[in-house]
């Protein structure tokens, strides 16, 4: 056994000797043959960057002179459009020259013409001097003939130089008032024969287009009552009742021998609304007393409030109006209550803007504004009363402090010619303001104020110089003028008519206008015998 194992161990022994033995041949063998690899790579690797290096520097080559080519190139064809310019400048430059040339000769021409002018206006200047002088010497010499004549044409006549020249200007003043009074008559006959077919067209188409109803009103209203004890509960103890009635709404209550009414009297519309409605609520509920008669009338008075800003509403609504400040509708609702010559001021503000609407689209203008000036135009007539000054003024500032434009504003203040007229809408507004207060119904007045209307018209008419008689006649719409043929002519009766309609239009009050016509009448009387 023993023998055995040293035997194997030898054997083992001796294996592991070849082993590394061969295993040390084996990594000479692979060292020389992985250097003589890498000495044949190194050699390839610097044949092809040989190869490389010729390929780039050959391209590079190629490219250089592509480069030089196309700079070249680009060169020449600099050179031919600098050439080219410069050609053109130079062809400029000669035109320029011969311009220059041409322009200095024609100079040169002037000056010689310039030069010859001179001479010959000094030449006139001389000849000019010497005639002035001898002007200057006839002059006086005229001067003095005419002294001599003046001198003995005044001791002929027998009159002083003052005398002579007021006799020639008195001669002159009146030859050219009858030149004025016929070149007046003729511009007037020439505009009114152009303007007046087509002012009467559109006036009644603007008429006939808007129908609106009319209403006249009163200043005094009549409460009716179911008996006449009525009248001394009203009147109450020693007239408290009465009086608490007259200080809570500010009108006057006539309590008189009519049987079964009383009447209420104000001006203000509105206070006289409110008295009507309290006075009927009163007499309806039965009790009457000063603090019943208080709350009632607060209680209606606030009602009344809600009524006007309902009526401004509707009638801007019914004016197809836009952008109307709530203020303004507050105003125009106020006009429900308000009356003029008896016509309601509110329907009538409505009537003129649609009548402003249908003349402005006649005439070429927009509807729209001309409708709301004249909506707008008596809107000063819902304060008047509270403030000082006329209601174009007072509306004007009020319509102002609102928002309203210029051509609104102008014509709120220039419908009654209180201000100037800066745009077209105004005279319109003036002429729908006379059409709608001119139409049959639409106004009315008292018996005082007619008699009172027709004596005025007479009187400014006869106050003119060779009026004989005047006479108001068709309701005082047309007044009559006789006057002395001795002393006015044909065309100075015109200029009396001119004058007496100018002076009536601005001292007179009147809805629609008033027709003055002069007659002249020359009378030839002689008897046969």
């Amino acid at each position: 056994m023993y023998s055995d194992a040293v035997l194997l161990a030898a054997l083992e022994g001796a294996d592991f000797g070849w082993i590394a033995g061969g295993l040390v041949v084996g990594a000479l063998v692979a060292l020389g043959i992985s250097r003589a690899l890498g000495l044949a790579s190194l050699s390839q690797a610097k044949a092809d960057a040989r190869r490389f290096r010729d390929q780039a520097q050959s391209d590079a080559r190629t490219e250089a002179e592509k480069f030089r080519l196309d700079a070249e190139r680009g060169l020449m064809e600099r050179k031919e459009r600098a050439e080219k310019e410069l050609e053109q400048a130079r062809g400029e430059f000669r035109e320029n020259e011969r311009r220059l040339a041409k322009r200095e000769d024609l100079v040169d021409r002037k000056e010689e013409t310039l030069t010859f002018k001179e001479q010959t206006l000094s030449r006139q200047a001389d000849s000019f001097k010497q005639r002035e002088e001898k002007i200057g010497l006839k002059e006086t010499e005229t001067d003095r003939v005419l002294q001599e004549q003046k001198d003995k044409l005044y001791r002929i006549a027998d009159l002083t130089p003052a005398a002579a020249k007021e006799l020639l200007l008195e001669r002159v003043e009146n030859e050219a008032r009858q030149e004025a009074a016929k070149v007046a008559r003729k511009i007037v006959e020439d505009a009114e024969h152009e303007a007046k077919a087509k002012a009467r067209e559109i006036t009644l188409m603007a008429v006939q287009r808007y129908a609106g109803e009319h209403s006249s009103e009163s200043t005094v209203r009549t409460v009716e009552i179911p008996s006449d004890d009525m009248k001394g509960r009203i009147i109450g103890r020693e007239g408290r009742n009465i009086r608490a009635i007259e200080k809570a709404t500010g009108v006057d209550i006539i309590v008189d021998d009519t049987p079964g009414v009383i009447v209420v009297s104000c001006f203000d519309k509105i206070r006289q609304a409110v008295a009507v409605e309290a006075l009927n609520r009163l007499i309806a509920d039965g009790r009457m007393h000063p603090s019943r008669i208080e709350e009632v009338v607060d209680k209606v008075r606030s009602e009344i409030g809600e009524k006007v800003i309902k009526a401004g509403k509707d009638a801007v609504i019914e004016a197809n109006l836009r952008g109307v400040h709530p203020k303004v509708i507050e105003a125009m609702g106020k006009l429900h209550y308000r009356t003029s010559f008896g016509q309601n001021v509110l329907r009538h503000s409505i009537e003129v803007g649609y009548l402003c609407q249908i003349i402005a689209d006649q005439l070429g203008l927009d509807g729209t504004i001309a409708r709301r000036c004249g909506f707008l135009h008596d809107i000063g007539k819902a304060m008047d009363q509270e403030m000082e000054g006329g209601h174009p003024k007072i509306g004007m500032d009020f319509a102002k402090q609102y928002g309203e434009k210029e051509p609104v504003l102008n014509a709120i203040g220039g419908h009654h010619a209180d201000i100037p007229s800066t745009s077209f809408y105004t005279p319109i507004v003036m002429a729908a303001d006379a059409v709608s207060s001119a139409r049959p119904g639409a106004r009315r007045e008292s018996m005082e104020k007619y008699v009172q209307r027709l004596t005025d018209l007479q009187d400014i008419a006869l106050n003119f110089k060779g009026v004989q008689e005047a006479y108001a006649i068709q309701a005082g719409r047309e007044v009559r003028v006789m006057i002395d043929a001795a002393r006015v002519g044909d065309d100075e009766a015109f200029l009396i008519a001119h004058q007496i309609a100018k002076r009536v239009s601005e001292e007179m009050t009147f809805p629609g206008e008033i027709k003055v016509t002069v007659l002249r009448e020359t009378r030839a009387i002689e008897y046969a015998r």
